[in-house]
């Protein structure tokens, strides 16, 4: 297969209408980041990444392999999409970390920043578990909310306002396996 530009056995020709991101792309901007997160916090102390399942799970596990430091790895876990296209606009907490917080620089990862739905529901209860320091590290950001709780330090790419998946982004749980970030055809 080409440089992921040809859909058609990745996806059987079906759901996504054209690649937004490439494999290339993606994994370039990624050690990009790394490196910008490395050389955000002096000395050797561990980082606690906290990744947002499940979108963000491919783009966290890249970028946590490249971060030159020790890094302490959990999750949670936020659901506001379900089958839909659209946020409910509600966020349900279905998973906490099992780490705590307190004390530590923690880096929040996040798929796409859409709505803010999620991020103003998460960061409040994440400062209250009193962390040294809390950040936000997005791969995509929509760029629609203009109050949200805490604005990411490090975003991967400004996205388009289209429904995406790949690289870790789903619509109804598919989708999420292709190494490329395209966008969802409409439905008819």
């Amino acid at each position: 297969m080409s440089e992921t530009r040809d859909l058609g056995g990745a996806v059987d020709g079906g759901g996504v209408e054209r690649v937004v991101l490439t494999a290339h792309e993606i994994a370039a901007r990624v050690a990009e980041l790394a490196h910008e997160i490395t050389g955000a916090y002096p000395g050797n102390e561990p980082l606690l990444v906290l990744g947002l399942l499940k979108g963000s799970f491919i783009f966290m596990a890249d970028l946590v392999r490249q971060l030159d430091r020790p890094v302490l790895v959990d999750f949670l876990v936020a659901a506001s999409y379900g089958e839909g296209t659209v946020s409910s606009g509600e966020v349900r907490l279905l998973y906490e970390p099992e780490t705590g917080l307190e004390g530590k620089h923690v880096i929040l990862i996040e798929d796409i920043v859409d709505s803010g739905t999620t991020i103003n529901r998460l960061v409040p209860v994440l400062v209250e578990r009193e962390p040294r320091s809390l950040e936000i590290c997005a791969l995509l950001h929509k760029r629609l909310s203009a109050k949200l709780a805490l604005e990411p330090r490090w975003v991967g790419f400004d996205a388009p306002q289209e429904f995406l998946v790949g690289y870790g982004l789903d619509h109804g749980e598919s989708f999420r396996q292709l190494p490329f970030i395209g966008s969802l055809k409409s439905p008819q």
